[in-house]
């Protein structure tokens, strides 16, 4: 008896050991995700290039030169034409093309207003930016197609005002273009949107979509699951962010 328990209890221990050794399978790097959406984005020509179009009533204007950034919001109120410059060393205001002053207080306000309309129009470019950390959560499927899911945060240090939002984005597995995003933001109350890529052009080298702006009933749920809430309809349509009369040159 004791002759066949050794060779079974052998048997044994060998293919436990066999299964505790077999190497996990690595998840993609995120960097490289990132990398290629950014090449299939255009993003070599929208970092030297200059980028116009129209939001809603008001003229963005975007000169990049590498590093080097001016962005530019012009629009008409009561007192007249205002232009919004904010570079990478400072924010001014002009005012029928005369530069004024601004409150301290309201220089983060505008610059936030300003830097935002930009920095959403040419996503995933800016992802590689130092003070962004990225992860890989997952592969899933929306409306049938495969996608790989990065969850975006960043650093408090370069990280700007809004350091603590968090970003998740869905790149195809097939292209690597951006089809969707969602972020999780804190200021005035919080919330949290669910964006949904449409209209895709390229304009001169660079890819410019469109989005349907969704949100949800409640902004008490974990955002890296938001996308379940959309596949299962429980997102509401909140407007269209749609940029009109582009250019890049």
């Amino acid at each position: 008896m004791k002759s066949i328990l050794l060779p079974l209890l052998f048997l044994t221990v060998l293919i436990s050991c066999k299964q505790n050794t077999t190497p996990e399978v690595a998840a993609p790097n995120a960097t490289n995700i990132v990398n290629e959406a950014i090449k299939i984005a255009g993003g070599d020509t929208i970092l030297t290039s200059t980028l116009t179009f129209k939001f809603r009533d008001k003229t963005y204007k975007a000169v990049r030169d590498g590093g080097a950034f001016t962005l530019n919001r012009t629009f008409i109120d009561s007192v007249g034409t205002i232009r919004d410059v904010l570079s990478n060393t400072r924010f001014e205001r002009f005012v029928n093309n005369e530069v004024v002053k601004v409150p301290d207080s309201l220089v983060d306000t505008y610059s936030n207003a300003v830097n935002s309309v930009h920095y959403f129009s040419i996503l995933p470019v800016g992802l590689n930016d130092g003070a962004v950390y990225k992860t890989y959560l997952d592969t899933v499927t929306i409306n049938k197609k495969s996608y790989h899911k990065i969850k975006v945060t960043f650093s408090e240090e370069n990280g700007g005002e809004d350091f603590d939002d968090v970003f998740v984005y869905w790149f195809s597995t097939e292209d690597y273009k951006l089809d969707y995003l969602a972020y999780q933001y804190h200021v005035n109350g919080g919330g949290i949107r669910f964006r949904e890529a449409f209209n895709e052009r390229y304009i001169n080298g660079a890819r410019i979509v469109d989005y349907n702006n969704y949100k949800p009933e409640t902004i008490d749920i974990n955002i890296e699951t938001i996308d379940a809430l959309f596949k299962n309809k429980k997102l509401q349509l909140l407007s269209k962010i749609e940029l009109e009369n582009v250019s890049v040159e």
